[in-house]
């Protein structure tokens, strides 16, 4: 049995990655306001500061800031996950587990940001980053931490899990 070991650090900041089981599915679009209302509903118990998020039709990235006494992500991804199949009356429509990094420092932090609002283009989804309605990249720019035409081409952008 392989056993899988979180680096849990009070008050850390984390990239993760979540798909759901049948990766031709378009349930997390279709469904924003369940699972806007799964977050939330996570947030009010456990709070966490979202930093990022995209959610794409069958999986979603994102960044949390956990509070600086808590480390503990993994129990509010339990929350989120079972909030909104509970609203879709589904079962079993979450892959096992997640990924997640740990981010490191400021450089790490900004190229997953960078990640999470490049990847609707990167998967062909949209041509530009502020076509795709499903993400806090339009609050960050209307926050001005990125300008509305930020973006480029896949192969011209250095954004990604590689390091």
């Amino acid at each position: 049995m392989v056993h899988y070991r979180r680096h849990h650090i009070p008050g850390g900041s984390w990239f993760f990655t979540v798909n759901l089981r049948n990766r031709r599915s378009f349930l997390l679009t279709r469904h924003l306001s369940a699972l806007r209302s799964a977050i939330s509903d996570a947030q009010h118990v456990q709070p966490f500061m979202i930093d990022a998020w995209v959610v794409l039709p069958e999986h979603m990235h994102c960044i949390w800031t956990l509070p600086p006494d808590d480390g503990d992500f993994s129990q509010r991804w339990r929350r989120i996950k079972r909030g909104f199949t509970q609203a879709l009356q589904m079962r079993e429509i979450w892959q096992p587990r997640f990924w997640e990094h740990t981010l490191r420092d400021e450089v790490d932090y900004r190229r997953h940001v960078d990640y999470c609002y490049f990847n609707p283009v990167k998967h062909g989804w949209v041509k530009s980053v502020n076509e795709w309605p499903f993400s806090s990249f339009h609050r960050d720019v209307r926050r001005g931490l990125y300008p509305a035409d930020w973006g480029g081409h896949v192969d011209t952008i250095d954004v990604g899990e590689r390091r």
